[in-house]
């Protein structure tokens, strides 16, 4: 049992800042949330805040974890003037050249960096079209290292290879949530992974990809995770080939429900809006991304009703991320302020509540004990109806002291519970490896 003492409790939704409060941790969850509770809980481990903000974790929401390895990528990456000559020239051929070894390292080093940067929590979506057979147990393992909670899934396509290897792909979505029904009976390893059934794309998705994604999320349980009206294109060729809106068709297959989260939705109908609202299901808005690929702007975002937040591989700062996402609407001519952003941030506890059964997001008794805990010392006053402002404004992943997952400690004073030095030099190693695989690719 663990006692956090002193603690300056602050919490999104609803907002709460309160000082001078005891926060109780049994196992992986919270048990009490109090004043003066060292009395009450005399054998319980003391960790003095000393006035540090303590919060329920910070959850990115979409991410690739496969990219972990581009930062400063040095391959011969052809001119790429739009999105799709992007994906062809860079990422399509990164994730062709990942083998076991490249994606282990990429990502246990993005699970290490999210939890620097202050996440809890990370819902990834991974390709790797010649490693597609274990994939996800690999990446779970990354996880399971650092110590991260979070989702994973393999996105179902047929860029590659048509028909086989879409059923490769569910095959292997279907494996891996099969794996963690196992792994949570037999109770020998905390439950941080849980699984989606992924797709890539509806324009590399054929019919009888949806209908096998059909299945799979009968089969599992489970819900989907894919990209959708990223760009135009994703719109035209749904029209084209299939006389349908792009949700209007994932949802005449039966995949769009409350698990459902769909990444970027640039171009969206208010018909497929209306479908994925009625149904409960995410739109995953990833600010930095749509500019860095220069796709354009979401500007229907206020018409969903659930919104959260990713970075779609461009790290896993959330502070960040939320700063771009409330700048960018604001230059869009959008009405939205602060508070929003920052409930779209929070909404990434509500998906992993649907998805682990659990309670998450909040401090009080039964939530998990997933906290993000900074050092922030205000220079104005800092309360409850200003503490949006003081997220877009003020607080920032510098201001990162600790993280803890599952009641434990996975990031503590600024350190890791084991040297991670080997393994950004072997990372090292492995990217420049990688790149020249790419290079050999056609």
């Amino acid at each position: 049992m663990i006692l956090l003492r002193n603690a300056t409790a602050v919490q999104f939704e609803p907002a709460l800042i309160k000082e001078g409060v005891d926060i109780v941790i049994d196992g992986g969850e919270i048990k009490e949330v109090g004043t003066d509770l060292v009395v009450k809980y005399p054998d319980a481990t003391v960790k003095d805040m000393k006035g540090k903000l303590v919060m329920p974790g910070i959850v990115c929401s979409h991410n690739h974890f496969y990219s972990g390895l581009a930062r400063g990528i040095m391959a011969d990456i052809k001119p790429s003037p739009d999105f799709i000559s992007i994906l062809k020239n860079l990422w399509w051929r990164m994730d062709r050249a990942l083998d076991e070894e490249a994606l282990y390292y990429s990502g246990l080093i993005c699970s290490l960096e999210a939890i620097k940067n202050g996440c809890t929590s990370v819902i990834d979506h991974h390709a790797s079209p010649n490693y597609i057979a274990g994939s996800l147990n690999t990446l779970r393992k990354g996880f399971l290292k650092a110590g991260l909670r979070g989702m994973t899934c393999f996105e179902t396509t047929d860029r590659n290879g048509g028909l086989k290897e879409m059923s490769a792909g569910v095959e292997e979505n279907i494996a891996f949530a099969q794996l963690i029904d196992r792994a949570k009976e037999e109770g020998k390893e905390p439950y941080l992974v849980e699984a989606h059934i992924g797709a890539h794309a509806p324009f590399t998705v054929t019919d009888e990809g949806l209908s096998m994604m059909a299945e799979a999320v009968q089969a599992t349980g489970r819900g989907i995770h894919v990209h959708v009206a990223e760009d135009r294109y994703d719109v035209t060729h749904s029209h084209h080939h299939y006389a349908q809106d792009i949700v209007e068709r994932l949802d005449s297959f039966g995949l769009i429900n409350e698990k459902t989260l769909l990444a970027h939705g640039l171009y969206l109908s208010d018909r497929d809006i209306d479908i994925l609202n009625a149904k409960g299901g995410f739109l995953v808005h990833n600010a930095r991304s749509n500019m860095n690929n220069n796709v354009g702007y979401n500007h229907k975002l206020t018409r969903f009703n659930n919104v959260a937040l990713g970075t779609d591989g461009i790290g896993a700062d959330m502070f960040e991320e939320l700063k771009f996402a409330f700048f960018k609407h604001r230059d869009a001519g959008g009405p939205l302020w602060p508070d929003s952003f920052l409930r779209h941030l929070w909404n990434g506890n509500e998906i992993l509540a649907r998805n682990f059964g659990a309670k998450f997001g909040r401090l009080d008794a039964g939530n998990k004990a997933d906290l993000t805990i900074l050092d922030y010392t205000s220079p104005t006053p800092f309360v409850a109806d200003n503490l949006p402002g003081h997220i877009a404004f003020g607080i920032n992943a510098g201001n990162v002291n600790s993280v803890m997952v599952e009641g434990r400690f996975v990031y503590e004073d600024r350190a890791f519970p084991f040297d991670v030095a080997p393994i950004y030099a072997e990372a090292s190693k492995v990217a420049q490896r990688l790149w020249k695989t790419m290079d050999q690719l056609d």
